[in-house]
């Protein structure tokens, strides 16, 4: 009998300093940058976001929002059997070791269970959300930890405010288990290389320093019309194979980018604001964090109850996006 990958638990976590955009553009002044709170909010729907403390981690992020989703989920973290972690910015230069293994350890999971982390930007979740589905229908893994963590404080330029203001650090994890109850209904993914260079970090490791620019560089023009037009087309290719209309969409759960590709996406599926999960006025684009994080903030607020039926949709650099329709 075909099993279903059904979350029986979510988990956040947001470092404890929080920025506002009185205080950003404060900072950005002492540079010769001027903004201001009604430029960066007018502009992207966003008041504030957090920020890692010097020393903390990506896997550091992980670990208390992985913490969290296993006390939901009352399971021990010995009982997970894989950890998918999605992240732009690991712990380590080269990204590995893996910063799902640093978790893993940090976890004290000791059951040698697989550990691999996923990069697609702010759509990591997403693919790691259809890899967790696809092995826990496949018979292969039993129960899954996913997370979405970054710390994109750590490549912000500080000078450039079209890109500075938009991002903050935090992580969100959910526990996929196989079920007789269906859980993801259907998912896709997709990527498009030729848009590479509209989101992306610029620089190249080069003996020992790096060549070129460190800093994310982004044509927000270019993203926010991209992102409408794939978000519209990979949620209505989800909703198809699910057999649902958006009327049956209880809540519409999309990447934390921007509130105007948020609500110009909710627009063009027909679903009302009120039924769309918003957390980007407090957190601002989290990247791959940022859909566990609504998820688990939806879910804790008493907003999301089971039953319902969940659209889930990422988009971000490499070009990348995909979207999944969940029954919670």
């Amino acid at each position: 009998m075909t099993s279903f990958a059904k979350i029986i638990g979510t988990g956040s976590y947001l470092p404890t300093e929080q920025v506002d955009n009185f205080q950003l553009a404060n900072r950005m002044e002492k540079l010769g940058v001027e903004t201001s709170d009604e430029w960066i909010f007018s502009r992207s729907g966003i008041k504030s976001r957090h920020f890692a403390s010097p020393g903390q981690l990506t896997s550091d992020l992980a670990v208390n929002a992985a913490l969290a989703a296993i006390e939901m989920a009352k399971i021990q973290a010995r009982d997970i059997d894989l950890i998918i972690l999605a992240t732009s910015t690991p712990d380590h230069l080269g990204s590995f070791p893996s910063t799902a293994c640093v978790v893993q350890n940090k976890l004290g999971i000791d059951n040698q269970c697989a550990a691999f982390d996923v990069q697609a930007v702010c759509s990591g979740f997403m693919y790691g959300l259809h890899l967790a589905d696809t092995l826990i229908r496949s018979g292969a893994n039993k129960r899954i930890l996913v997370i979405g963590a970054e710390t994109f404080s750590r490549i912000l330029n500080f000078e450039d405010r079209t890109t500075c203001v938009l991002f903050g650090d935090g992580a969100g994890a959910v526990i996929l288990e196989a079920s007789d109850e269906p859980g993801i209904l259907s998912s896709a993914l997709h990527a498009d290389g030729s848009y590479q260079d509209i989101l992306c970090v610029p620089g190249n490791a080069l003996a020992g320093g790096i060549e070129g620019s460190a800093f994310l560089k982004m044509d927000g023009q270019a993203v926010f019309k991209v992102a409408v037009k794939v978000l519209e087309q990979v949620a209505l290719e989800v909703l198809e194979k699910a057999n649902l209309s958006t009327s049956q969409i209880d809540w519409l759960i999309p990447h934390q980018a921007n509130i105007r590709i948020m609500e110009g996406t909710a627009k063009k599926l027909g679903i009302p604001n009120d039924h769309v999960i918003v957390t980007l006025v407090n957190q601002g684009n989290t990247s791959a964090a940022s859909v566990p994080l609504a998820l688990d903030h939806g879910v804790r607020s008493g907003k999301i109850v089971r039953g319902q039926h969940l659209l889930l949709e990422g988009v971000g650099g490499g070009f990348t996006w995909g979207a999944a329709c969940i029954r919670y």
